[in-house]
C-alpha cells in the first residue's frame, strides 16, 4: 500500500471533530488534516511534501 492509500485510509477513520487539529508543519506552515486532505486528494507538490513528510514521522 503507497503513501497516499495509507493517508486516505487513516483520514477516513479520523473522527471529524480532530480533522482540524494540525498534524505536519511544512515550510513554517501548520497543516491540519483537513487541509493535508485536500492537498493529497489534488495531486499538488504540496500534497506530496505531505505524505513524505507524514511518511518520514511515521504517521502513515
Amino acid at each position: 500500500m503507497g503513501k497516499r492509500e495509507r493517508f486516505l485510509k487513516i483520514y477516513a477513520n479520523l473522527p471529524i471533530n480532530l480533522r482540524e487539529e494540525v498534524v505536519v508543519m511544512i515550510q513554517d506552515q501548520p497543516i491540519s488534516w483537513r487541509v493535508a486532505y485536500l492537498e493529497v486528494f489534488n495531486n499538488t507538490k504540496l500534497g506530496l511534501k505531505i505524505l513524505n513528510k507524514l511518511d518520514e514521522l511515521m504517521i502513515i
